[in-house]
């Protein structure tokens, strides 16, 4: 790493970046903390995920709808509707002139009314999985395929309402003077009580230590058994009992000196570890790479997306074009190409926490599995 650590990174951004900020240091942090988030979500768009992926929808928690949580990011079961062609005169293209043009979605099931949301602006600003309606028990999204002068396409997909996997991203920074973040374990705690809530598939400690599941059957019988090798079949199944309310966890967390290192785990990050079904660590060097790479000395193809960053943080409210959710197109297809010519290496960005002695390349298998799923016969 071309730092001495992240936190070298955050007081130079401080410096350089977040001068304007009553407290640049918070605010460089929080900037950092929408890297982890960008560099997962651009992740899961190179491993073919983009189109089950929803953003920040609300969860409910396993035969507990009253409570309900704020995910980052959400896969579901998808079926494309449609593919729209418009040319530049469309623009900005809203939820209502998108459902407008793809016909009434009466049909599917009751229909609410459609969201305030902007799949791209006038100023070629894009939402990313921009959510246009709730239909019955799916919800409809658009995608943009491309765009040049003469105008371009987007597809309008329905996903169910119920995920077959979840992503969330931790980081805590350090206040100057502190060992670490007050805040960490708290959250911590928050992301562990959110995986291990919202699947059918339970966590259950036995005395020995061991890390068991436990599922109830429909006939009231319940299956309890060392817990990654039922995780392994209930993926692997097609059987609608076990899968139909199944959600695979996956957490990510980075260092910036408090989880410790991948080998180094504290309490924070054994609580994590032993909640999710996968934890993901990213590395130091990794976020290093990126801001050197795409923010702070990119080439000439990366440059988008050091202008969409640096023009978002000017101090003015509702500038930001380089977040998880609003990204400035030019800088999405810099950040497409970036994570599309690096694929190998960004796999070794991450280190694995949780399941012992997997690889990411198998994370990316358990997904393709479940996506490929018959979930209209799991879901009837």
């Amino acid at each position: 790493m071309g730092y001495p650590s992240v936190d070298g990174l955050q007081k130079l951004l401080t410096r350089d970046i977040f001068h304007y900020a009553k407290d640049a240091k918070k605010a460089a942090g929080r900037a950092l903390g929408t890297l982890v988030e960008i560099i997962t979500f651009y992740c899961l768009k190179a491993w073919g995920l983009e189109r089950h992926t929803a953003i920040e929808r609300r969860l409910p928690e396993y035969a507990n709808s009253d409570i309900t949580h704020n995910v980052e990011y959400s896969l579901h079961p998808a079926e494309e509707l449609r593919r729209v062609e418009f040319g530049p005169e469309s623009l900005p293209l809203t939820a209502r002139k998108v459902l407008k043009a793809i016909g009434s979605a009466a049909s599917m099931g009751p229909t609410r009314s459609a969201k305030s949301n902007t799949l791209l602006t006038k100023g070629l600003v894009l939402r990313n999985s921009c959510t246009l309606c709730d239909v019955g028990d799916a919800f409809l999204n658009a995608y943009l395929d491309d765009l040049d002068a003469e105008g371009g396409h987007y597809t309008v997909v329905s996903l169910a309402r119920r995920p077959f996997a979840i992503f969330e991203c931790k980081r805590v920074g350090v206040e100057e003077g502190m060992r670490k973040g007050p805040q960490t374990i708290e959250k911590a705690k928050q992301g562990a009580y959110v995986a291990r809530s919202v699947s059918s598939l339970q966590k259950v400690r036995l005395s020995n230590g061991a890390l068991a599941g436990f599922m109830q059957m429909k006939n009231g019988s319940f299956r309890c058994e060392d817990y990654y090798g039922m995780l392994a079949d209930v993926i692997a199944s097609d059987d609608p009992e076990l899968l139909s309310r199944f959600i695979l966890t996956v957490g990510v967390v980075s260092n910036h000196g408090n989880w410790f290192t991948s080998d180094n785990h504290n309490k924070e990050l054994k609580v994590l570890a032993h909640s999710y079904d996968w934890l993901l660590f990213l590395t130091d060097g990794a976020i290093a790479q990126f801001i050197e790479d795409l923010l702070l000395h990119p080439a000439k193809e990366f440059e988008p997306a050091r202008r969409a960053f640096v023009q978002s943080y000017t101090g003015r409210k509702g500038a930001n074009r380089f977040t998880k959710v609003r990204m400035a197109l030019d800088a999405d297809a810099a950040l497409r190409e970036y994570f599309g010519a690096h694929e190998r290496e960004i796999e070794g960005w991450f280190n694995i926490i949780a399941p012992a002695r997997k690889g990411l390349r198998i994370l990316r298998r358990e997904l393709d599995t479940l996506r490929r799923k018959k979930w209209q016969e799991i879901h009837p």
